[in-house]
């Protein structure tokens, strides 16, 4: 099992989620978050002041999925929320070595 972690922009995240709903993927968390990469954020003028906002509004996706199935889901995240421009996000891919379902206490890939 694998877990695909994908931090990505907002307006990326329906677009992102129907893909993946298209492809098969049964089951995701999604946070909102707040952070920065290489663009460090920008400045924004209110009320005639100059504000610095250095933490940007992001989004973060959560999976675990089959082995076979984490190249297909990375790479149609990757696809649907590119956009060409910095501040895409990033795509984090480590191993799972168990799952277990609350509900009925199943273990490994069944409970996924």
């Amino acid at each position: 099992m694998q877990k695909i972690e994908a931090i990505i922009q907002p307006s990326r995240l329906d677009a992102v989620k129907d893909a993946l709903i298209e492809i098969g993927v049964e089951g995701m968390t999604i946070l909102e978050a707040r952070g920065h990469g290489r663009q460090k954020g920008h400045t924004e003028f209110y009320r005639g002041r100059e504000y610095t906002v250095d933490l940007l509004p992001k989004v973060k996706i959560e999976l675990v999925v089959h082995d076979e199935a984490a190249d297909k889901v990375i790479d149609t995240i990757a696809a649907t929320a590119r956009t060409g421009h910095i501040g895409d996000g990033k795509i984090f891919k480590s191993r799972i070595d168990e799952a277990i379902r609350i509900r009925n206490d199943e273990r490994g890939e069944t409970a996924l």
